[in-house]
């Protein structure tokens, strides 16, 4: 008996889907149930890998300029 593991199941679902339709993939599973999030980390690791190093850092940047958005200069200190 064969056995693939999660990995290789997502790819599978996904190998054969147009532009478009990996694109709706994706956007389905944006802020879906939290089972999608295996997946989208599965085609995030493949973009990662088959990314240059510019577009790597392009992608970190814009994920921390996100994670802080809503940080300003004085977060975490009182005011009266």
């Amino acid at each position: 008996m064969n056995t693939i593991d999660l990995r290789q199941a997502i790819i599978m679902r996904v190998k054969d889907k147009s532009d478009s339709e990996l694109s709706d993939i994706i956007q389905d599973s944006i802020g879906a149930d939290e089972r999608a999030l295996p997946g989208l980390g599965v085609l995030f690791e493949m973009i990662w890998q088959h990314s240059t190093l510019d577009d790597q850092s392009k992608m970190v940047g814009s994920l921390h300029s996100h994670l802080h958005a809503n940080d300003s200069p004085d977060a975490g200190v009182g005011h009266s």
